[in-house]
């Protein structure tokens, strides 16, 4: 191939899709590299986008100009709200997709971007000249250049696939795995680990007795993933999901077949996903447990496959054949394709910086599964910072690096590049800190700042995300000026409805932070507050009846950006600094924070270290500047 490029991306998955995306929207020839064109966007394990601690990182990736949550809204056959009974903090989008269309609508996208190529072909070497990247070598023995390379290899690095004893070369069923390619990134130094995940056998839903299982139907009011989806429409087919459980006939099967799983054999040494065990590890873990919930999601609008999540599964096909006939409701199931562990190889997260490049090689940044990640969700968020990244990256321009306090995706990538993950990393609400703050409804405004300043959000459609946060602002200060007074006919419905009499002059605001008070009672009152959007009323009901959590917890951002905003030098020498344990110094050396709020969070790093460290920063930052200005003098 003739033609220059100024980023390949590796892989085609969910990662590769939002990297390749973000890079060629930027402006930059970016080429995506991957064994076939029609498994571009597979849905390699279940058929849904979302989920607790997900659906929020799907909302940051659409807001930065992603595609995932517009593929998403386009092909669901069923939307949720998780967590809808809770507040704001913790709640979480999640849809069943068509699979088909999903992957048919990721293809159509790339298919039509600009500056965007695609080749078939496997790459085989990453070609690096004095520490820098400069491109690829493919299996047809092409070469091409190119200024910046990113991996989205998922689960294809010497990928091996187990049912039973019966083991295959794969990065999914039916494809090859990446041999060459692993060998290489070994070769330029990283170290591979190896982790564990798996999928579930598919179902034929003709074969499923749908009358014995409980239904579970889509939400009646859809809410959309991305803000650029104006509405679901009502044409949009929805479809219901099935629950049913595993009983103790179930439990005695897969007990008594237990050796023969690659995990308990000892065939599989590799660490699997903790938050999301096969049917085996639940049993290990849980041997009290008299059943588990199975999830039946449909595969799609045509096709009669059907998802059972819950028993992932690496037993061999006659032992999953006999446990899934024993689950109420699949008596006479037909198993269309059965379930599989996969190992496969991944990097250490900590050699790569918050940009997502890494630490020692210019130009190479790695994004998805391969830092250690599992979920469609957390890929793609990384990918589309990396392909940011490696756009500003050829235009000269300084990293884009999300912080902790911001986004879902800031705390995902800080915990990889800082902590590491001895797992398959998985994303939850209980991992932000600021989740009061971060949460699903306002990732627009947090984010779409970016996404308009790289160019992937339009001009219109960042304008129609400041007018409603005007119009939630003006709200706002209308309940934070009106004053209701004892004797007024609120005051009589309020006590009519059991709530506290209003004894003086208050606030609608401070009426509106009572418990049993919703903003609908209030605007029955107040005409300024009538016909207002839901999406407004939800966020104005939240941002008033939380007020005083929020500020506490922008006070603590207040305090957490000071120590993130105290850069480390690239070219510290921490043997210089004295009081510091040789431990630590180590650490430091090897994980080569940014800042200091990164150095803070790098395990068996004391306060009294950053005490030290902030101490010293300080005194080197003063002792260059009194350089710069005495050079500034004698020029």
């Amino acid at each position: 191939m003739a033609k220059e490029y100024q980023c390949i991306v590796i892989g085609a998955g969910h990662a590769g899709i939002e990297a390749a995306l973000a890079a060629s929207r930027m402006g930059i020839n970016t080429l995506m590299v991957n064994f076939y064109f029609h498994t571009i966007g597979e849905m390699s394990c279940n058929p849904a986008i979302g989920g607790v601690g997900k659906g929020q990182i799907v909302r940051e990736i659409d807001a930065l100009g992603g595609e995932m949550g517009l593929a998403a809204d386009r092909t669901a056959v069923q939307f949720r709200q998780l967590n809808a009974s809770k507040g704001m903090a913790v709640r979480s989008s999640r849809c069943q997709s068509d699979r088909a269309r999903y992957r048919l609508y990721m293809q159509s996208v790339v298919k039509a971007q600009e500056r965007l190529d695609f080749l078939e072909d496997e790459v085989v070497e990453i070609l690096v000249k004095n520490s820098h990247v400069t491109g690829i070598i493919t299996a047809s023995g092409i070469k091409i250049s190119s200024a910046t390379v990113i991996v989205t290899a998922g689960t294809f690095l010497k990928g091996r696939i187990h049912r039973g004893r019966d083991i295959s070369e794969g990065g999914r069923i039916g494809e090859a795995s990446a041999v060459r390619l692993t060998d290489n990134i070994e070769d330029l130094g990283f170290e591979i680990l190896f982790f564990k995940t798996g999928t579930p056998c598919r179902i034929d839903g003709k074969s499923i007795d749908f009358s014995k299982l409980e239904p579970q139907y889509s939400d009646e009011r859809p809410v959309p993933f991305s803000f650029r989806t104006k509405f679901i429409p009502k044409t949009q087919r929805l479809l219901p999901c099935f629950i049913t459980y595993t009983n103790e006939r179930t439990h005695e099967i897969i007990r008594k077949n237990m050796h023969l799983s690659p995990m308990y054999s000892g065939q599989i040494d590799a660490t699997g996903v903790r938050y999301c065990p096969s049917i085996e590890d639940k049993l290990k873990k849980f041997p009290d447990k008299g059943k588990h919930q199975i999830f039946l999601e449909p595969e799609g609008l045509d096709t009669d496959l059907y998802y059972p999540n819950g028993i992932s599964t690496g037993l061999p096909v006659d032992v999953q054949e006999d446990f899934v006939h024993s689950i109420k409701g699949l008596e006479n199931a037909k198993l269309v394709r059965y379930g599989y562990s996969i190992e496969h190889g991944v990097i250490r997260s900590t050699e790569l910086m918050a940009s997502l490049e890494s630490k020692v090689i210019k130009g190479l940044f790695f994004a998805g599964q391969i830092n250690g990640t599992t979920g469609y969700e957390e890929a793609a968020g990384q990918g589309i910072v990396a392909g940011i990244n490696a756009a500003l990256m050829v235009k000269g321009e300084s990293p884009f690096v999300l912080r902790r306090d911001e986004s879902y995706i800031g705390v995902l990538i800080d915990d990889l590049v800082t902590k590491g993950t001895q797992e398959p990393y998985r994303m939850f609400t209980s991992r932000v800190e600021y989740r009061l703050v971060v949460r699903e409804d306002n990732a627009d405004i947090r984010m779409a700042k970016y996404g308009r300043r790289f160019g992937l959000i339009s001009d219109e459609d960042f304008r129609r995300i400041e007018q409603k946060y005007k119009l939630i602002e003006t709200q706002i200060r209308h309940l934070k000026s009106v004053r209701i007074y004892p004797g007024s006919e609120l005051d009589k419905r309020l006590q009519a409805k059991n709530s506290a009499p209003i004894r003086q002059p208050t606030l609608l605001s401070d009426i509106l932070k009572r418990p049993e008070v919703r903003y609908s009672f209030i605007a029955d009152f107040d005409g300024k507050l009538k016909d207002c959007p839901e999406e407004i009323i939800t966020h104005v009901e939240y941002e008033i009846k939380y007020e005083g959590f929020i500020l506490r917890q922008l006070k603590d951002i207040e305090r957490f950006r000071h120590i993130e905003n105290i850069k480390i030098p690239a070219d510290i020498d921490y043997e210089l600094i004295p009081g510091l344990s040789i431990e630590i110094r180590q650490k430091l050396k090897y994980f080569k924070p940014e800042n200091l709020g990164q150095a803070n969070r790098i395990s068996g790093v004391t306060p009294a270290a950053i005490s030290i460290l902030m101490v010293y920063l300080k005194r080197l930052r003063e002792r260059r500047m009194r350089v710069v200005n005495e050079q500034t003098i004698s020029f």
